[in-house]
Order: structure tokens, then C-alpha cells, then sequence
């Protein structure tokens, strides 16, 4: 069984260098909706099974639009495990803000073993991978006879749990890099039960198709 696993499209905060996190949000910009489309389109004939989607507006709006371009009718569910990692008082804020504020931030980036998110109540990285964990692994267990399964949520949960979904330690969840908006990345699973095995990370390629 495979689980594909999609960042939602580019935003205006993406745009801007802001912190979106788990509660806050921002609109697609238009020229994500032409991404969107071409992920869409190269996903039209593979018979999901379901989609699941993060709750968060920009998320569950690129899944619906993924969604029209399948050639056939797949259900949505929605999720608030599958949102962003949750930021605190970063979130809304500007990068270039935080990372003169609170330098340790960018630790989520790098060493995960070594964040810290308590000066700005944000999200512990184990409750992250947990919640996601929770629902790839229940969602792959409930569809491992029907086919594929795709999930539509976030750049920092998804480049950070992925990775901990295939075995990695807490120290190399970022040794991978980040991932792009509207990229896939596909896992690949007999049973259901982790760790999972990486097939693609990151693709992008579909998204330069004329």
C-alpha cells in the first residue's frame, strides 16, 4: 500500500516569510491554484482510497481542488491532527523577526532533539509526531485492502513526522530538508505497522509540465 503525502500550495504568509503554525492562516495565493491543478492532474489516475486533510483552510482548499481532478469521486476527511505545528506567539509573525527574538527557533529546522518551544508556547515536537502518527497509521491500517491514501497538510509537521514515520531518530528528522508547497512524497507499507519505507521525497517535477 502506498501513502502519498502532499504540503499544501503556496500563501500569502508563505510569501511574506510569516509563521503560520497550527492556528494561524493565510490564503492560497492565485498562482497556487495552477499547481495545485498539474498535482492534481498527475494524480488523477491513482484509485485513493480516501484523502486526508488538515483542518486548516489552506490545507483542506488544496485537497478539495486535488480532489477535482481525480477521475474518480474520493472522500475528504478532516482532521485537526494533521495540522501545522503549533508556534505560539510566532505564529503570524515574521521570520526575520523571530530569528533575531528567539535564535533557538531555528533548532526546528535542524536538530528537533534540541527545540525547545517553551519561551513561545509552542507545540512539543512529541505531541506533533504523535498526532500525526496517530492518523497515518490508523488511516493506513483502515485502508490497507483498498488502495492508496493521500494526506494533505504542512511543511514543518510533514518534513519533521514523514521521517519519523520510516524510523529515523528524533537528532536526523530534518536531515532530509524541507518540503516544498504542492511537492509529493510517497511512502510505501505491507501491513500497516511502522516504520514505513520512502520511495519519493519532495517531487516537484510534475509542477515545470507545460
Amino acid at each position: 500500500m502506498q501513502l502519498y503525502f502532499t504540503r499544501h500550495g503556496r500563501t500569502e504568509w508563505n510569501l511574506e516569510g510569516r509563521f503560520q503554525g497550527r492556528e494561524g492562516d493565510s490564503p492560497l495565493l492565485p498562482e497556487s491554484y495552477a499547481e495545485i491543478q498539474k498535482l492534481g492532474e498527475y494524480l488523477k489516475d491513482v484509485p485513493f482510497a480516501a484523502i486526508y486533510a488538515s483542518s486548516a483552510p489552506r490545507a483542506l482548499t488544496t485537497a478539495k481542488e486535488i480532489a477535482k481532478h481525480l477521475k474518480t469521486n474520493v472522500p475528504i476527511i478532516e482532521t485537526d491532527d494533521l495540522r501545522e505545528m503549533g508556534f505560539g506567539s510566532l505564529e503570524g509573525r515574521l521570520f526575520t523577526e523571530v530569528n533575531q527574538e528567539y535564535p533557538e527557533a531555528s533548532q526546528m529546522r535542524k536538530r528537533l532533539d534540541k527545540y525547545d518551544p517553551t519561551p513561545f508556547n509552542g507545540e512539543p515536537i512529541g505531541h506533533l509526531l504523535r498526532r500525526i502518527e496517530n492518523v497515518v497509521t490508523t488511516a493506513a491500517k483502515a485502508h490497507l485492502d483498498e488502495g492508496p491514501v493521500l494526506f494533505v497538510g504542512h511543511g514543518a509537521s510533514f518534513a519533521a513526522s514523514i521521517p519519523w514515520l520510516i524510523g529515523k531518530p528524533l537528532s536526523e528528522l530534518r536531515e532530509l530538508g524541507s518540503l516544498k508547497n504542492s511537492s509529493l512524497t510517497i511512502l510505501e507499507t505491507q501491513t500497516g505497522e511502522l516504520p514505513y519505507q520512502l520511495k519519493v521525497w519532495n517531487e516537484t517535477n510534475f509542477l515545470a509540465e507545460k
